[in-house]
């Protein structure tokens, strides 16, 4: 565990305090202290690289855990060690992750899909993409931290959509959310399932979000994709590229 000590401020108590009403598919996480104090800490500029990857994978693992609380699942009755019976649930289905990373980091990992956005408009177009042959039949856990337009999540579950996925099969999740994005996104994909950490105030005239946390690329461009199941920290979209990758197939 990190041993860098953080003062913790008062979190903004109107960031998820409705300016707009959120869209009836957007689950926000429930803003404990421990919660609020972890996005205090992601969001200092002054927080080190480490206890930046620290702290959001953190976050990461709560918000796919509540993902996953949202998957269907059937009767399971199996045995303990003691030979007793026990009787619960599995999933209903098989699960894929998908990952929107930064590019070198997805190349490294090894790369799946390439979006690349246009030169004028900004927006995501798709170059290749190759996914397990049977993501159809799969249910998607979407990750990519942070929803500022839009645009890439968009292209993102497009891409996967043409792969055969229902929309009400694909559940995104991210970090920090602006409005403007959970709006443009809600409203073209109202079946897809949102979880976020965090709904900020809005963009800047830059298209930034606001408080937001600065680049997530660069603040953590050491952070490599594990795979690991309930650990699958994903990676930057720029406002040029977009690469989705498979990172997990349960």
């Amino acid at each position: 565990m990190s041993s860098t000590k953080h003062t913790i401020t008062t979190p903004n108590k109107n960031i998820n305090k409705a300016k707009h009403a959120t869209p009836p598919n957007v689950i926000t996480l429930p803003q404990t202290t421990q919660l609020e104090a972890l996005y205090t800490i992601i969001r200092d500029k002054n927080t080190s690289r480490g206890d930046f990857i620290f702290y959001t994978d953190r976050i990461i693992r709560l918000l796919v855990e509540e993902g996953l609380n949202h998957l269907p699942v059937i009767p399971r009755t199996v045995e303990t060690p003691t030979g007793a019976t026990y009787n619960g649930v599995g999933f209903e289905g098989r699960i894929c992750g998908v990952s929107i990373l930064r590019a070198g980091e997805a190349m490294e990992a090894g790369l799946r899909e390439v979006c690349r956005s246009d030169e004028e408009t900004a927006q995501p177009k798709l170059f290749y993409a190759k996914f397990p042959q049977d993501i159809a039949s799969r249910y998607v856990l979407l990750l990519d931290p942070m929803l500022a337009t839009g645009g890439s999540a968009m292209k993102a579950v497009e891409v996967i959509m043409a792969e055969g996925v229902p929309e009400e099969r694909i559940i995104f999740v991210n970090l920090i959310s602006a409005p403007e994005g959970l709006r443009s996104f809600c409203t073209r994909f109202p079946n897809v399932r949102v979880i976020t950490g965090c709904v900020d105030e809005g963009l800047n005239e830059k298209a930034y979000i606001i408080p937001g946390l600065g680049d997530f690329g660069e603040r953590s461009s050491s952070m490599s994709n594990t795979g690991r199941y309930l650990h699958i920290p994903p990676g930057y979209v720029s406002a040029r590229t977009l690469i989705i990758q498979t990172v997990v197939e349960e």
